[in-house]
């Protein structure tokens, strides 16, 4: 199985599938297209890194904006919706928050800070019945794990922030997720590698941990989506890996790896021209030949993993 490395020195340059550009043309703007395809666009990954920096300078508009480029690429990373969230709360901008954590809630139920972070926007925009049902949630949540599960202290803080929040003491609740916000790209790569591992071994769902936490350090890199479709696709989960293919190829078109395994699953299901046409993009891509067009091209002959 192949690596796909992510080394924090190179992270602004890694999977850079949109640099932020603008095309030039002559007097009066004649580039000769239309107004979309001169407008800048941005690297997700680099935006992401860019607005973790503004966050933690509290320069919460520079965040807003930043995390606003990566989601334009990837709307659906939990990490970066409840990030904006976290950046329009610093603008005092709760009912923009509010929506924010409510996607991010949705996309990762398990994500414990945004559930906190919702509960207390409900508080500050009047929605006392959502705050308590918000907090009765985690209530409950903290009671069927007690101290056994691995979030038991997540949780706790998130009770005790709507409840301060709740009691009309607003600053208890301003506090963002040190875990999330200031997570480095060395913790990132540790856990990336350490997934790659778990890969490796076969413990799929550890892994799967880990990448989600390396996530909070990179966002949206289309090396960690790619393994995550990987093991969930490992453990027969084809529609949530699929749906990390989209992602991965979303914010980096080109990237080899996501589109030879995205191949392999569409071989699963049994779409072989599916992965022909996979297949076909790889061949365009690696014109003097690579490793992922071959593999993909011996699961076709196959019509199924050639290793089993």
């Amino acid at each position: 199985m192949r690596k796909f490395m992510i080394s924090s020195a190179a992270i602004a340059a890694l999977a850079v599938a949109n640099p932020v550009s603008a095309s030039g043309g002559g007097g009066g703007g004649g580039g000769g297209g239309f107004p979309s395809d001169s407008a800048p666009q941005y690297d997700p990954v680099a935006e992401y890194t860019k607005g973790i920096a503004a966050l933690q300078a509290q320069d919460f508009k520079a965040a807003k904006i930043a995390f606003d480029h990566v989601l334009a690429s990837a709307p659906r990373d939990a990490n970066t919706n409840f990030l904006a969230g976290m950046a329009r709360e610093g603008l005092n901008d709760w009912k923009g928050a509010r929506k924010f954590f409510e996607k991010a809630t949705k996309i990762d139920p398990n994500m414990t800070n945004a559930w906190r972070e919702l509960g207390v926007s409900y508080v500050k925009i009047g929605d006392r019945p959502n705050a308590e049902a918000t907090l009765a949630a985690l209530q409950a949540k903290a009671t069927a794990c007690a101290t056994t599960c691995p979030t038991a202290g997540e949780i706790k803080s998130a009770i005790d922030a709507i409840s301060a929040a709740m009691a009309a003491a607003p600053a208890a609740s301003l506090a963002p997720s040190q875990s999330l916000l200031f997570a480095s790209a060395a913790k990132g790569d540790a856990l990336y590698l350490d997934a790659v591992g778990l890969i490796n071994e076969h413990r799929y769902e550890d892994a799967i941990a880990a990448l989600k936490s390396a996530q909070a350090s990179f966002g949206p890199h289309p090396d960690i989506l790619t393994y995550l479709g990987f093991a969930n696709r490992k453990l027969k989960r084809f529609d949530v890996a699929e749906s990390y293919y989209l992602a991965a190829l979303a914010v980096a078109p080109n990237h080899r790896g996501a589109t030879e395994y995205y191949g392999e699953l569409m071989v699963e299901r049994g779409d072989l021209a599916g992965a022909r046409l996979k297949l076909a993009l790889l061949d365009a891509q690696c014109q003097f030949g690579c490793a992922e067009a071959e593999e993909l091209r011996r699961w076709i002959a196959a019509g199924h993993s050639p290793h089993s």
